[in-house]
């Protein structure tokens, strides 16, 4: 259902702060040009954390109407049950695909509280469901046996994984029911999650490369590991760059380069330091962006 190549898009924000609209529909047109198969806006690429709920219904609603090839999951996870449900419903009344819920952070619930959560997600919305597992992020890992009894709900679509931890998402792959897709969240674990039967990957560093991300996945899916490896290769630096300071610092600097809104994320996160466009610059030459 969302296999392929997924980009969790930035926001771009014009000088003043504002959401740059006119660059948010470019970006999307630009995502689709170049293969992309599914736009995850309002993530935590998207700054989804530092917009009001206005905002963000807003910003899921420009995405949904330029989009007219590739899917679209809307962002709308929250550590708060009810307003998880709320921004979910919200982005399924503007006709999106699906929702991608990132498990509930800085409150740390037992595996139990995790399962209720998502219950109550897929119990109150007719459209599928993606778990966001990311413990750096939320303090708490959504475990191998809670993503398997997720799996059974007939609203939980899949997992995006970014656990880091190969030996869970081996358990995943090897254990979950066959219509129950797996994600990669991570850049440069995709090409070996791929390689594992994984379904596809949620990328920040397909905002700037959509093309070579989607080359990569689409040949990685066909078995064309060669050349999966080989743009993996050239573009391992870029992933690692994108995570020289915390995400979307580095990639906001990059769209903003690139002409998609003023480069600056929102605050308490700040513009790319001297030391991180020191890292960046050069990778970026070598890719020719």
């Amino acid at each position: 259902m969302f296999a392929g190549t997924g980009t969790a898009i930035i926001t771009p924000f014009a000088k003043d702060g504002s959401i740059d609209e006119d660059a948010l529909r470019r970006l999307v047109r630009f995502q689709e040009d170049n293969g992309v198969d599914v736009l995850i806006p309002c993530g935590s690429t998207g700054e989804s954390a530092m917009m009001s709920h206005e905002e963000h219904i807003h910003v899921v609603e420009i995405v949904r109407d330029e989009a007219k090839k590739a899917k679209v999951v809307a962002g709308a996870g929250s550590n708060c049950t009810s307003e998880a449900v709320m921004l979910s419903k919200g982005s399924e009344d503007l006709g999106v695909d699906g929702i991608l819920s990132i498990s509930p952070y800085y409150v740390k619930p037992t595996q139990e509280g995790l399962y209720q959560h998502y219950k109550a997600i897929q119990d109150a919305i007719d459209i599928p469901v993606i778990v966001y597992n990311v413990p750096g992020r939320t303090a708490t890992n959504v475990s191998v046996d809670t993503i398997l009894r997720l799996a059974e709900l007939p609203g939980i679509a899949g997992v995006k994984e970014a656990s880091g931890n190969f030996s869970q998402i081996m358990d995943i792959l090897a254990k979950k029911p066959k219509d129950f897709e797996v994600l990669s969240g991570d850049d440069g674990l995709t090409l070996g999650m791929l390689s594992l039967g994984a379904d596809g990957v949620i990328s920040v560093a397909a905002n700037c490369c959509p093309a070579l991300v989607s080359k990569m996945v689409n040949s990685a899916r066909s078995m064309d590991i060669a050349t999966a490896r080989e743009i993996h290769e050239r573009l391992l630096p870029l992933f690692s760059a994108l995570f020289c300071e915390s995400n979307p610092i580095p990639i906001q600097y990059v769209m903003g380069r690139m002409g998609y809104g003023n480069g600056i994320p929102r605050l308490p996160l700040t513009e790319l330091s001297p030391k991180g466009k020191a890292i960046i610059d050069p990778v970026l030459e070598e890719l020719g962006l």
